[in-house]
């Protein structure tokens, strides 16, 4: 099989996903094709270079809405001849983008893909898009639908974590990211989004609360007890399908849970053809990919199953893994896929994650690839394993190694 290849990973910075957030007068196609644009820049290329945009982003309508990805394409200075393909993975859109492109180059299919994803969660709100699964009763009540953030309560009422276990994570991603920032590990993947006049917009990732202390936390309310234990009582729909558990503790609040914000993220892979043509080197190799279905009612424990599937598939043990990637979407799904694999934290989202940096829902899979790869090479590190949780009760990962 064809080898697929990362041979440049790009993003933008985070903006806070709100109306005096840098980014918010930027429409999503716009962000999209700015990111284009820069791939195609600082790889030298030309014509039709590559088979394809994968373009994941999650809130499919307004300004999101058609084949974004396509949009983003004829926005950009790409060759109009490149076509655009917009998916939908919810949280995985992005890594589910890269994921298919580097199989798509690993059956032939193509010499080159640009894949990634947009979520301008400030433009587009999270759940305008009326899922069936949120809003149809004949689904809602065969799954015990629940928000997301009881499913992460739930979690972390199953497995044992407390609130103070939560904000401790929350603490040190606020910590290692502001170090991230300060010593300039983001640098190489980084594009700064600048207006039509050149005039830079946004340079860093703004939603970071740098200085962020337990006790500033523990003045935070819980923000899902009450939809949990009043109208329309979500802890009685749980507690349907998992009454062992008695009760739920709901320890999750802003300040432990991934940020909203925007952002957009692009990573170029290809064989090793396309990098000979372009005078490329090859970063790293896609070595392997999965995703998996899960309980959609605790929904968030996909990183868990989906890891045992991505290393079982490639004959990989989790003491292979150097490093790891773990979307924040709330405390207590990193802290369970620590507990399950009793992996040691120091390997875990080394430089923080969405709860100090922001989830920009589309493109999250693909920053955290960008993000992996930056930190295996700052490191001299080989291997390593990004996953995400991904609402409804699915995982996605993926598995890349420096060459």
């Amino acid at each position: 099989m064809t080898e697929a290849y990362i041979y440049d990973a790009a993003r933008t910075p985070r903006g806070k996903g709100r109306p005096d957030g840098s980014l918010h007068e930027v429409t999503s196609v716009a962000l999209s094709a700015r990111l284009l644009n820069a791939v195609k820049e600082r790889n030298g290329l030309t014509g039709h270079a590559v088979e394809d945009v994968i373009w994941g982003n999650v809130t499919q309508v307004k300004e999101q809405g058609g084949c974004l990805a396509r949009s983003a394409v004829l926005e950009s200075d790409l060759d109009e001849s490149i076509p655009g393909l917009a998916i939908n993975r919810f949280c995985a859109s992005g890594m589910e983008a890269v994921n298919l492109a580097a199989n798509q180059v690993r059956g032939g299919a193509g010499q080159a893909y640009i894949a990634g994803g947009v979520e301008m969660m400030g433009r587009v709100a999270m759940g305008s898009d009326g899922a069936a699964i949120a809003v149809d009763p004949s689904l809602t009540f065969k799954t015990y639908f629940v928000p997301q953030g009881i499913s992460a309560d739930i979690i972390a009422t199953e497995y044992g974590f407390s609130r103070e276990d939560a904000d401790s994570l929350a603490v040190e991603s606020q910590r290692r990211a502001a170090i991230a920032w300060d010593e300039d590990r983001f640098a190489r993947s980084i594009v700064p989004v600048r207006d039509q006049n050149g005039l830079t917009i946004l340079d860093r990732d703004e939603y970071m609360r740098p200085g962020t202390t337990l006790e500033d936390l523990a003045k935070l309310k819980a923000s899902f007890k009450e939809m949990g234990e009043t109208m329309p009582g979500f802890d009685k729909v749980a507690m349907l399908k998992y009454p062992h558990l008695g009760r739920i503790e709901h320890i999750h609040h802003a300040g432990n849970s991934s940020g909203i914000v925007d952002g957009a993220a692009a990573v170029l892979i290809g064989n090793a053809e396309f990098g000979k043509a372009y005078g490329l080197k090859p970063r790293a190799r896609i070595r392997a990919t999965a995703k998996i279905g899960t309980d959609p009612t605790i929904m968030l424990t996909g990183p868990v199953p989906v890891t045992e599937k991505i290393l079982k598939d490639s004959g990989m043990a989790i003491s292979d893994i150097d490093l790891f990637e773990v979307n924040e979407a709330f405390a207590s799904v990193v802290l369970r896929f620590m507990q399950a694999f009793q992996v040691d934290p120091g390997v875990v989202n080394v430089n923080g994650g969405a709860i100090a940096l922001g989830h920009p829902l589309g493109a999250t899979g693909a920053i955290i690839i960008g993000t992996l790869l930056d930190e295996l090479e700052r490191q001299d590190k080989t291997v390593g394993l990004a996953t995400l949780c991904i609402a409804s009760g699915m995982g996605a990962a993926t598995i890349i190694e420096r060459v």
